[in-house]
């Protein structure tokens, strides 16, 4: 058996990876997306759900099974197993008990020009904030609606718990075969959330608005658009290894936990996490100056996610003498 370890960011997951692999005599070697060897039987990738999609973007054709490894101190939604139980999910990989998970993916161009492939969603939305976007939603060419909203969001199954849920859309079995559209604040309050075929042909066309527009793929990079997105099915789906048979149920149920919670979370806590789920890792001095919120509401804040498990303190590997906070959530 061969595995590789994709290169992620956080190298200290990955060097745990790496020495339990040694440990048990399994022949791995650390990859990245330039150089994946076709001979590999797995590739795990280690780190939070950032990570996890990086490597889904960088990836084109996945013939290799994907294991998602986590740290028990980073409760992200798309690791399944925990490096403590490394050696357990490896003795179950040889003995072939495990399942291989199909999930496909969205094939995105925006004004013609061909995007990498996005395993959660698409959303487009005027660059300056609070202010109406105008569109046309056409599906197969058919236009299904003419709109102003604050902007629109195109999903798969698997990222309708993310962003698409926290806008109103409806939570989708990770199996289902279908494509999540959810409009954002329209002005026309018959836009509702849409369920449709994934083999259908999406496009948000003849987009208008005073300022510039942006697509941005997987809550992460930004594209400027100016007039026209075309989403579609990808043509090779992210093949993911599971050991639990009702993976998309739990995720489903981990979503609705932490939603029951936000319901209880002070207004700045809430924008702290929005923050950093756009920003990234963050230090309390960047919190103050992106939030514009008061340095002891931050610090009360901060204190609450911490608490509560939603965000970690780490080292500055800049700075030894200044604290990180990340998501993990």
């Amino acid at each position: 058996m061969k595995i590789g370890i994709f290169n992620s960011a956080d190298g200290n997951l990955m060097n745990k990876v790496k020495k339990i692999l040694d440990d048990l005599s399994v022949e791995s070697k650390i990859t990245n997306c330039e150089v994946m060897p076709a001979e590999l039987d797995f590739v795990l990738v280690a780190g939070g759900d950032r990570a996890i999609l990086n490597y889904c973007h960088a990836i084109k054709d996945f013939t290799v099974p994907i294991i998602a490894i986590s740290e028990s101190d980073f409760t992200g939604f798309l690791g399944q197993v925990d490096v403590k139980e490394l050696d357990q999910a490896i003795k179950r990989l040889k003995k072939n008990d495990y399942e291989i998970d199909e999930v496909f993916r969205l094939s995105v161009q925006v004004d013609g020009k061909e995007l990498e492939p996005v395993l959660n969603d698409v959303a487009v939305f005027p660059r300056k904030s609070a202010t109406l976007m105008e569109y046309i939603l056409k599906v197969n060419g058919r236009e299904l609606w003419h709109d102003n909203s604050d902007g629109v969001i195109l999903s798969t199954p698997i990222g309708s718990t993310a962003y698409c849920m926290s806008a109103g859309g409806p939570m989708v079995l990770q199996n289902s075969q279908v494509f999540v559209v959810v409009p954002v604040n329209s002005v026309d309050n018959t836009r509702r959330p849409i369920i449709v075929p994934n083999n259908v042909n999406l496009e948000i066309t003849d987009i208008l608005c005073r300022y510039l527009c942006e697509v941005v793929i997987d809550g992460g990079r930004r594209i400027r658009v100016k007039t026209n997105l075309e989403c579609k099915k990808y043509e090779y789906p992210v093949r993911f290894i599971r050991f639990t048979k009702n993976f998309s149920a739990d995720l489903i149920a981990k979503k609705v936990k932490l939603s029951e919670d936000l319901l209880n979370m002070p207004a700045s806590a809430k924008l702290i996490l929005k923050t950093m789920e756009y920003e990234g890792p963050l230090s309390q001095k960047d919190l103050i100056k992106k939030t514009l919120l008061p340095e002891r509401t931050i610090r009360l804040s901060l204190s609450h996610l911490l608490s509560h498990g939603y965000v970690r303190k780490k080292t500055s590997l800049r700075d030894a003498r200044q604290k990180i906070y990340e998501l993990r959530i």
